[in-house]
């Protein structure tokens, strides 16, 4: 197939730290360039990619200080997409609700991903008039606040088979890794290790829009013996860093749409304990890659059955469910639902006709 991948500018793609729709797109984009496919990645142009590259920015927008209005660049991308339609079977959008006005009138088949939390009170205004629309959710939970979107499927994300691998060795700490924000708890996860008597490693981006969280709440706890900041860290240092560590906490507090970094833990065996909100009891299988837990001092519990969970299953469940080949496979079945329509069948005494059924999961 042709296929055009549309990516947000704000990241390279793949992105040089923490990105996680930049990821993804690139992930996708590579496994269906090696399964044989067409493809064209619309990104910024510092991005990495054996697929075609099309671009008007020379770098991520998140590294050009001089950008003042980064929503003037997505505008030419789109239109840059429109003019190039006609190139491909089937255009995927990885840039939320922006295209909605334009692509619902383009001849190629488009599809969406839509990588973000949904239960914001304006998007309902969003999908009540774009109906249409054929979207991907992340995940079954991501769908709750918009039954009403057109979904299409779910698929969930995957990662490349070789990018990370099961550790021979594991240290005595626990891992943290993301953004220092509120709903990702990062004081829980100090909570638990304290209460645990572990040491605990926090690898993790604090955001402009999180410094006064990170300040009032988070900074003061990092003076604490058992705890070690390490900032932002690339791709090629998550590999020792989850793969050592005794288990991943992830405390969240909000509905995470999927959570990368629970099948990263999971690509290096490590067992991820989490607590059961958004997609968490998606991805995880209790008792089997980690336990879901709904409280610190049920965390600190479930410590103690870390070591028992064998990490070789831990690994191969990854490789089941969340591969980047696997990923790929899935979206292109539902590329093949749009390019391919499934037809309904139905007889009467005089005639024999087909007719287009809707594209709703």
């Amino acid at each position: 197939m042709k296929i055009a991948q549309v990516a947000p500018l704000y990241e390279s793609v793949p992105p040089k730290f923490y990105g996680g729709t930049e990821r993804v797109v690139s992930y996708l984009t590579e496994a269906l360039v090696e399964e044989g496919h067409e493809v064209t990645l619309f990104a910024a142009g510092d991005s990495v990619t054996k697929a075609r590259l099309i671009s008007h920015v020379d770098r991520a927008l998140r590294l050009s200080p001089n950008v003042v209005d980064p929503l003037a660049h997505h505008f030419v991308q789109l239109q840059e997409v429109i003019e190039r339609a006609h190139e491909f079977d089937i255009i995927h959008f990885h840039t939320d609700y922006l295209h909605f006005p334009s692509s619902r009138f383009i001849k190629t088949p488009c599809i969406t991903t839509l990588h973000g939390r949904l239960d914001i009170p304006e998007l309902r205004h969003i999908f009540h008039k774009f109906t249409t629309q054929p979207v991907i959710s992340i995940s079954n939970s991501q769908r709750l606040p918009l039954p009403e979107a057109n979904w299409l499927a779910t698929v969930y994300h995957g990662l490349p088979e070789d990018l990370y691998e099961k550790q021979i060795n594991k240290d005595d700490y626990l891992a943290f890794i993301g953004r220092i924000s509120q709903e990702k708890r990062p004081d829980r996860a100090i909570e638990i290790a304290k209460r645990a008597g572990l040491k605990i490693k926090l690898a993790a981006k604090v955001d402009k829009a999180d410094e006064h969280y990170f300040n009032s709440h988070i900074k003061h706890l990092m003076d604490q013996p058992h705890v070690e900041y390490l900032g932002e860290i690339g791709e090629a240092e998550k590999r020792a860093f989850l793969g050592n560590a005794r288990a991943l906490l992830f405390p969240i507090d909000w509905p995470e749409p999927f959570g990368m970094v629970m099948i990263e833990a999971m690509a290096c065996g490590t067992p991820v304990i989490a607590y059961p909100h958004g997609s968490v009891p998606e991805i995880i299988e209790q008792g089997k890659t980690g336990f879901i837990v709904s409280s610190i001092e049920e965390a600190v519990n479930a410590l103690d059955g870390v070591d028992l969970l064998d990490r070789n299953v831990i690994r191969e469940t990854f490789e089941k469910r969340f591969s980047a080949k696997i990923m790929a496979s899935n979206y292109v079945k539902s590329y093949e639902l749009l390019t391919k329509p499934p037809v309904s069948y139905y007889f009467n005494e005089q005639n024999f006709t087909t007719k287009n059924t809707k594209l709703i999961a």
